[in-house]
């Protein structure tokens, strides 16, 4: 298992590093899997939010996020000749696993990869992830680290 690091999404260069930190901190911790690391280029969620400042959370914008990312990492997964790829955004109540499925299935077609259809809050997946985060005493944020989620 590999976890690309992707989040241009992140306004806040503090909160990125944090969230980065506890990422690669876990990881070194349990040797769960191997991280790649992308840049952070807020530039690139800013061009894609041109028009849609104004949607309201979890619609239009959301979704347009949802797909920068996981082609993001659709391509990271081809160049480095992985098979597979899916996203933990699945986990938070507050995203749409309809529509991650959705955008992953059709990139998965693209680019000749196997998408891993996933729901991870369902079956106490959430809560499960609570308990981890709390066994790991990892910090958990309460936005999605957007300035448009900040509102």
């Amino acid at each position: 298992v590999t976890v690309l690091y992707y989040n241009p999404n992140i306004d806040d260069e503090m909160e990125y590093e944090k969230r980065k930190a506890e990422q690669i901190r876990l990881l070194e911790q349990t040797g769960w899997a191997d991280f790649i690391d992308c840049d952070h280029d807020k530039q690139v969620f800013e061009e894609m939010a041109k028009g849609l400042e104004n949607e309201p959370e979890r619609g239009a914008r959301c979704y347009r996020c949802y797909e920068l990312r996981l082609e993001k990492t659709a391509r990271v997964a081809k160049e480095n000749g992985f098979a597979w790829f899916c996203t933990t955004l699945s986990l938070s109540p507050y995203k749409n696993a309809d529509w991650l499925n959705e955008i992953g299935q059709k990139l998965g077609g693209r680019y000749e990869l196997n998408y891993l259809v996933s729901d991870f809050k369902k079956k106490g997946g959430y809560h499960r992830s609570i308990e981890l985060s709390n066994e790991y005493g990892l910090y958990r944020q309460d936005f999605c680290g957007c300035r448009f989620s900040k509102r």
